[in-house]
């Protein structure tokens, strides 16, 4: 077999290649193929520490005053630190929070639901898993109207309480952006959290803890008085342990409590499993209505939004908006909700 045709063949390809690098040189020049728009932390001052956006087009904003008595004074100075993923430009984690803030995400008016939607990552109260628990669902709720504000709260390594400060900081987060939806386009009346893990703890608490919170933070030196911390909704994905697993005999649950879904693997995720089914009895043992609970065969802990190689387990986001459609979240700001409905129902019993 003559192999001249391919050898020739072959060299012109390389010629070819050659040629066309060396042409795309001379017309442009050297090319930086660095990444770009890499998140960085500020650098620490002598003033309150200002959290930088994570994702594209972030307004991050503190949740408390700096002379706030929720906050340490001694470290509000200090700086998050990130850790990056391998992936450039991708954020694994943050610890040091000692200013809890909400990152905004607003969605375009002409697809506006009215939805804010407070999203707190896992991490074993250790981290923040940010990445995969936190920026990866702006854009997933965006295709849904439905603004995203990433909350970064405070964590137990760090020196707080992750009972007492990250409930906290999920129930101001609610006020502030309460006491903002005109300005950012939110109906007050549709304003929840999605917590995954770890952060699946202050948000199932908050549902908890709001009536209590309310009254304790009434004065009227607190900027936020008579605004209401209540969560509308409440996304508990593969949920650390509430108030009512660890406190069964002293947890009250509001006659006004907001509905919820819970999702999380039976196999492979056996506390998280059993910390999901305690908050979902006590609430059928009370008959909250719109309490729906996703039990999956085959899974694992964590993962956040991916498919997680076509399991079933990976279409709970599917699962979670048509529960969310259902309850008349997606419909337009100002339309009463089939959720505010059933519960002003249920509360007139």
């Amino acid at each position: 077999m003559n192999s001249a045709p391919l050898k020739t063949h072959l060299a012109l390809q390389v010629v070819l290649i050659v040629a066309s690098v060396f042409s795309f040189s001379f017309l442009f020049g050297e090319v930086d193929t660095s990444p770009q728009f890499i998140p960085q932390a500020a650098g620490a001052t002598n003033e309150p520490y200002q959290p930088q956006a994570i994702s594209p087009g972030g307004i991050v904003i503190p949740i408390y005053p700096p002379d706030s008595p929720f906050l340490k004074q001694d470290r509000i100075t200090e700086a998050e630190v990130y850790t990056m993923h391998d992936v450039p430009g991708r954020i694994h984690n943050i610890v040091n929070v000692h200013n809890p803030s909400i990152e905004v995400h607003t969605v375009p008016k002409s697809s506006n639901t009215g939805v804010a939607m407070i999203v707190l990552a896992g991490g074993g109260h250790k981290r923040l898993i940010i990445g995969s628990e936190g920026t990866d669902l702006v854009p997933y709720f965006y295709n849904f109207g439905v603004n995203t504000f990433i909350l970064r709260y405070r964590l137990r390594d760090d020196g707080y309480n992750a009972e007492v400060d990250a409930v906290n900081d999920t129930l101001q987060a609610i006020r502030l952006i309460r006491s903002r939806a005109d300005e950012w386009g939110i109906d007050p009346d549709k304003i929840g959290v999605m917590g995954f893990s770890a952060g699946g703890e202050p948000s199932a608490n908050a549902a908890l803890q709001y009536v209590k919170f309310d009254a304790a933070n009434n004065d009227s030196s607190d900027p936020l008085a008579g605004v209401s911390s209540r969560p509308d909704f409440v996304g508990l994905i593969y949920t650390g342990p509430s108030e009512i697993t660890k406190s069964p005999e002293t947890v009250e649950i509001a006659k006004d409590i907001p509905p919820a879904f819970i999702v999380c693997a039976s196999y492979g995720n056996a506390s998280h499993t059993r910390w999901s089914f305690d908050y979902y009895m006590a609430m059928l043992d009370k008959e909250v209505p719109n309490i729906e609970i996703h039990m999956y065969g085959n899974g694992w802990h964590g993962g956040g939004l991916t498919d997680r190689g076509g399991i079933p387990y990976g279409t709970w986001p599917d699962r979670f908006i048509d529960w969310f459609r259902d309850l008349g979240y997606l419909n337009k700001p100002g339309m009463k909700t089939k959720a505010a409905k059933d519960i002003e129902a249920y509360v007139a019993k």
